[in-house]
């Protein structure tokens, strides 16, 4: 397993990796010249796992100059459990602090169990104190 910084060549395969592990893939957020955008963007905190020659894991992460934010954090069925998230989640991480980021938040949907057990386990805490609010422009 290789865990190393996603680039736009990446693209095809994330893509196909989030439509089939995510809830939250949309045209207009995930286009490829969006995608494009956001890694210029984030060049050193969004990663991709690799196995074999074919990704496997993915996570975007970006920051806004204060605050991180994870996106799509995604492992192909046939390998999660085998610490591809972990591994991808301390990378991004370690890419925040690199760029004196000391808090990270995450969108997580209430009913994704899993994924939400995983967060917990690492160290992220649900916010009861505040809504979340969307404005599509």
């Amino acid at each position: 397993m290789t865990i190393r910084q996603m680039t736009i060549n990446d693209y095809d395969a994330v893509y196909a990796l989030w439509s089939a592990s995510l809830a939250s893939v949309r045209d207009i957020d995930d286009s490829r010249a969006a995608i494009e955008r956001f890694l210029r963007r984030n060049p050193d905190t969004c990663v991709a796992a690799e196995t074999g020659g074919k990704v496997v894991g993915s996570i975007l992460c970006g920051n806004d100059g204060r605050r991180g934010y994870l996106y799509h954090v995604a492992v192909d069925a046939a390998h999660r459990r085998e610490g591809l998230a972990g591994a991808m989640l301390e990378a991004s991480l370690a890419a925040l602090r690199a760029e004196g980021i000391h808090k990270c938040a995450l969108l997580a949907f209430k009913d994704n169990t899993a994924g939400n057990a995983f967060w917990e386990a690492m160290g992220f805490y649900t916010r009861e104190d505040l809504f979340y609010r969307d404005c599509w422009l």
